[in-house]
């Protein structure tokens, strides 16, 4: 059945789009943008007083599946995107057994394809079961489906095999992606190197772990004329790197999380084990040059890093807690409350950096944008809508959130997914 979104206020960068107009859908495009479209026999959705923006893409997701899915699924991750305002998310290649191989990316795509409500896209590991020792069949991976190369959740340290990674995925489509940590500097560590770390008792990760690997990055990535995205950034040193390099030209894209641009390492002083994640909460003078950085366009895009953990394994002492923490469900409260809300970055920069970029960067013509010819893929918000974060009302399978118990102006109130309404959810 056609579908109208009518009277909402339209809100796509891609297409310099900032008004109220009524958006026809029909076998999962959008046919028709204009005001006061009139048609009969359609299912209506009225969006008036609401934003419609083109669904957001998160480009780093961990699904947990194949091998922890008492952690995650994709369908349960997938629920938790919907309810988050997310249409498309990528899926890192850590799972058990690794995403290192065709199989494990046709399973991937197989399993989203029976179970998931929104598009999921499998990032492939660039090195032979994450070791980090030889790479992966690159190019059988990209054929299979893979959209881009990550080890994430560790770090490429042998520098001839990044640059090999980097030189073999230049003809290909996918590029590379890196969790950038001097393992070094920073093994044994579990927050934030500084005066927090040093009042805590507990073993800091310096910045210097971070912005090392960046730079090494950004250098094997010039020298090849290849294309390398940079995970989570979360240092001031980092960010100026990333901007030096770009002025440059060097074909360098970079993301940063919610959690990582609202809050610091200050919030570990309760040793509350949902704070901690990897890269660490940082300082505040860090959270300062990363919102400077997402101001200037040196960050192109915020992705969650969702990572989801059973209850058990964040119930225990902090030493011994895994990183990580949920966010796709959060993510898109948090920002608007954040940083929209108090006017750090206007409505659109925020579609920007969460829909318009990623697409743009996973090279997802059909998406990221509104217009005749795009996927019907569209989130609503409420932008004066506030809501209280509840652990309970998670569709994730895991609550290790920072978040839980905050208030929050503005929420997701209706995710479309390829003409469908995939969040509110239909009643059984």
């Amino acid at each position: 059945m056609k579908m109208l979104v009518k009277n909402g206020r339209v809100v796509d960068p891609a297409s310099g789009i900032d008004e109220t107009l009524d958006i026809l859908i029909d076998k999962g495009k959008i046919v028709e943008l204009k005001p006061q479209i009139k048609v009969e026999d359609v299912k209506t959705v009225d969006a008036s007083r609401l934003v419609v923006a083109p669904g957001f893409i998160d480009m780093h997701v961990h699904l947990r599946e194949p091998g922890q899915e008492n952690k995650e699924t994709i369908r349960t991750g997938s629920l938790a995107a919907a309810r988050g305002g997310f249409t498309t998310i990528c899926c890192m290649p850590n799972t058990v057994p690794p995403n290192d191989n065709s199989g494990v990316t046709e399973y991937n795509l197989s399993e989203a394809r029976k179970n998931a409500v929104v598009n999921v896209l499998p990032i492939a590991a660039i090195s032979k079961g994450l070791k980090g020792e030889e790479l992966a069949d690159l190019a059988d991976l990209a054929a299979a489906g893979a959209v881009a190369f990550s080890d994430d959740g560790k770090p490429v340290a042998n520098s001839l095999l990044m640059r090999r990674a980097l030189e073999y995925a230049l003809p290909l489509k996918p590029f590379v992606i890196d969790h950038c940590e001097e393992r070094s500097l920073s093994e044994d560590g579990h927050m934030h190197e500084g005066f927090c770390s040093h009042r805590f008792g507990i073993r800091g990760m310096p910045a210097s772990a971070e912005e090392i690997m960046v730079a090494r990055d950004i250098i094997l990535a010039e020298q090849a004329g290849a294309r390398v995205h940079i995970a989570h950034l979360s240092v001031k040193g980092a960010a100026r790197c990333v901007r030096e390099a770009k002025a440059r030209k060097v074909r360098v894209t970079a993301e940063a999380t919610p959690h990582h641009l609202v809050l610091t390492d200050a919030a570990l002083e309760t040793y509350d084990t949902n704070f901690k994640m990897n890269p660490p909460l940082r300082s505040e003078e860090d959270v300062e040059a990363l919102l400077d950085a997402v101001r200037d366009g040196t960050i192109d895009v915020i992705a969650t890093d969702h990572a989801p953990h059973a209850a058990e394994d964040k119930d225990q002492e902090f030493d011994l807690a895994p990183f990580g923490i949920t966010g796709l469900e959060t993510a898109v409260s948090v920002l608007l409350d954040r940083l929209v809300h108090k006017k750090i970055i206007p409505l659109g920069r925020l579609v920007e950096l969460c829909a318009s970029n990623p697409a743009r960067i996973l090279g997802l013509d059909g998406k990221g944008r509104i217009g005749p010819g795009a996927d019907a893929d569209l989130v609503l918000l409420n932008l004066g809508k506030e809501i209280v974060v509840e652990a309970g009302e998670f569709m994730s399978k895991s609550r290790n959130s920072p978040f839980i118990g905050w208030k929050l102006k503005g929420t997701p109130v209706m995710t479309i997914v390829g003409g469908r309404i995939v969040y509110p959810f239909a009643k059984e």
